[in-house]
């Protein structure tokens, strides 16, 4: 052969090298296919598809209906991928003009994870001056159970709501039987409008909601339309079904068995607001959802409303085929929360208020568990879950003395029950010694002429000298005040912070800190005084007093308060801050606040209940004012069984109503019931 026609086969066999490393593969545009998959770039992809393919599914039914679908499924961590082509299978695919290769699609999705396999199948087609390679396309590669056609749908499993129960499995906010209210349009007589009125009235609906109702547009005039969900239990339920449209579908809703009594501390639910929507993670919630709106309810909420179950299923066109579950979701029903809370101690709490406000807080000192926490006055949370009307709601709003407001959670001036907690910061400061008394004279006090006016006053003049005893019998202000001063402001403050003042408030439910001033220190000798016998600036909740009293009941040892039944008792929060004989010493004189006959808790002194406690009136000036409001305090606990302990306060006390005996009275009556 000669020298040129081998320069010839050489250039023809480079060109040809060169010519198939310039081609595009049917690997390369699976490549770029993918990655457009992977990105959902549903236009791109479709730009890809055979002529073929694009002649049987125009773009609505590509790329509409993937974006559609991709997003109600609200599809994530999207990971397509495929293996190329052996070098075999490439020589034939370019000898056949098409190729097929297989996927593999993953996804997560509202319902959970999706994966599968399919074979996509690509072709060689002339475009223009060149052939190139394109998908053949069907919707089986969407899901594979979408090939001979079908339609995906939604079954959607709602959870039920977790139920909150007390210590004894008494339900206080339970799913429960209650009743759709409704009415007949075509019903509603010969005079409509007289007729609305009577249901708004009777339903406590405002009569615009009705009238938005019977206006919807899928209303018809023979269709149950449904007004407002009641409980079974509900008020005017006999007068409305006299009325000739109403009818009623049963149905479960919520329920607060013990109503006012719990109100605070359950708090209701309702309905999901636009603002509370937006808020929320995409997808937790939808505009018909309800929510937690106060107390436990939405404290809890998280745990309380469980997660709804979801099915995506694909519907065959072909009557003799079966549904395809492309994913499942199962339900997740809401925990049930058991609380410490005793439901007969808070309501007989509740109910010995009846007119009166003020807060209380039960525990038993022994283990910490909270027992009852109650705010009077409060509202109906049956009334605000299932709604109320406009002028009900500006009622409650407008009540002077606010059931809106939740009492237990908020601090106060105790008063004279905060004298025991300085009492045990003097004992073991050793400022205060057990026996040793001072003498105090008249029945005012102030230290020098630095003070000015002011002076410290008592309610009863001694004819000995005062010891610790004997002032917690009588609530002498001026031996506290003396024995606040001689402490100083450093071994008091530090006290006191040991008692958990100036922190936050180990408990569940959250409840305001104590503080010993709204500065945090104390900056006068005045201020000292006033706050060695609980005036001054101190300010601590119910919750918190009933909880300082437990290291007289534990050898020294501040036990934390719990509310969930299965919270381990008896934690202590801080120890050492009495010794045992300190301790014995503060229960024998709180005893005889009560049984002394001169002690300030003498009306709980009755037979068959040996109470032991102390009282507190905390005067609420305000400048310039030489008498202020007045609230009552009394703390008590059985003196012998150590096993409840109740700080109670009344409002608003009234001369007339005998000060904080009117409070001793009250709790007496509530030891009777449930002791």
């Amino acid at each position: 052969m000669s020298i040129r026609w081998v320069g010839m086969i050489l250039f023809l066999f480079v060109l040809t090298a060169c010519s198939n490393e310039d081609e595009v593969t049917p690997d390369d545009v699976m490549k770029e296919y993918v990655d457009n998959w992977n990105e959902q770039k549903f236009s791109e992809m479709y730009d890809m598809l055979s002529n073929e393919s694009r002649e049987l599914y125009p773009t609505e039914k590509y790329v509409d209906r993937y974006q559609k679908i991709y997003n109600d499924l609200q599809v994530e961590n999207l990971d397509i991928s495929f293996e190329g082509l052996s070098e075999e299978e490439q020589k034939t695919s370019l000898e056949e003009g098409k190729a097929t290769i297989p996927i593999n699609v993953k996804m997560t999705t509202l319902a959970g994870p999706i994966e599968f396999q399919y074979e996509t199948t690509l072709v060689q087609q002339d475009s223009e001056d060149e052939k190139s390679w394109n998908v053949t396309w069907d919707p089986g590669l969407i899901f594979p159970a979408l090939k001979d056609g079908g339609d995906i749908r939604f079954e959607t499993e709602y959870p039920k709501r977790g139920e909150i129960f007390d210590r004894n499995g008494n339900g206080l906010a339970v799913n429960a039987p209650i009743y759709e209210i409704g009415v007949v349009p075509s019903k509603l007589g010969d005079d409509p409008d007289q007729m609305k009125e009577k249901i708004a009235s009777l339903l406590t609906m405002d009569i615009e909601s009705i009238e938005t109702a019977l206006n919807a547009g899928w209303v018809q005039p023979d269709l149950f339309v449904p007004l407002k969900k009641v409980p079974t239990t509900y008020a005017n339920l006999e007068k409305l079904w006299e009325l000739e449209p109403v009818m009623k579908k049963d149905t479960t809703g919520r329920l607060y068995p013990y109503g006012k009594a719990t109100a605070h501390l359950t708090g209701y639910i309702g309905k999901i607001t636009a603002e509370e929507l937006n808020e929320m993670e995409p997808g937790v919630y939808s505009q018909n959802d309800v929510i937690g709106k106060r107390g436990l309810e939405q404290l809890f909420e998280s745990r309380l409303k469980g997660e709804k179950g979801i099915k995506v299923v694909v519907t065959q066109e072909e009557a003799n085929k079966e549904d395809v579950i492309l994913a499942e979701k199962p339900v997740k029903h809401g925990e049930d929360i058991t609380l410490t809370i005793n439901a007969d101690i808070q309501k007989a709490i509740y109910t010995s208020y009846q007119e009166n406000a003020g807060t209380a807080a039960s525990i038993n000192p022994k283990t910490g568990q909270t027992l009852a926490l109650v705010s009077s006055p409060a509202f109906d949370p049956n009334d605000l879950t299932y709604g109320i009307s406009q002028e009900q709601w500006s009622k409650l709003q407008e009540d002077p003395n606010k059931p809106l407001i939740n009492r237990f959670a908020a601090t106060y001036s105790p008063g004279s029950t905060f004298k025991p907690i300085t009492a045990s910061i003097g004992l073991k400061s050793g400022v205060i010694k057990p026996g040793e008394g001072i003498e105090i004279d008249g029945l005012t006090w102030k230290k020098d002429n630095s003070w000015g006016n002011y002076e410290v006053k008592r309610v009863s003049e001694s004819n000995e000298p005062v010891d610790v005893t004997d002032a917690l019998i009588r609530s002498d202000n001026i031996y506290f005040a003396k024995k606040a001063v001689e402490m100083g402001s450093d071994t008091l403050t530090n006290g006191l912070k040991s008692f958990g003042f100036g922190e936050d408030f180990p408990f569940e439910y959250p409840i305001e800190s104590s503080s010993i001033t709204s500065s945090g220190s104390i900056s006068s000798e005045v201020q000292l005084a006033d706050t060695g016998y609980g005036q001054g600036q101190i300010q601590l909740s119910a919750l918190h007093l009933a909880t300082a009293y437990t290291p007289i009941l534990n050898d020294g040892n501040l036990i934390k308060p719990t509310l969930e039944l299965d919270a381990e008792t008896s934690q202590v929060w801080s120890e050492d801050l009495l010794t045992t004989d300190q301790a014995q010493l503060i229960q024998e004189a709180l005893r005889k606040v009560v049984s002394a006959p001169n002690g300030t808790a003498r009306g709980a002194n009755v037979e068959d209940l040996t109470l032991s406690g102390k009282t507190g009136t905390a005067e609420l000036k305000k400048s310039g004012e030489e008498k202020g409001q007045e609230n009552g305090w009394f703390v008590a606990y059985p003196t012998n069984e150590q096993d409840i302990l109740i700080a109670m306060m009344v409002e608003k006390i009234e001369n007339e109503q005998g000060g904080s005996g009117y409070v001793v009275n009250k709790v007496t009556d509530i030891f009777k019931q449930i002791k």
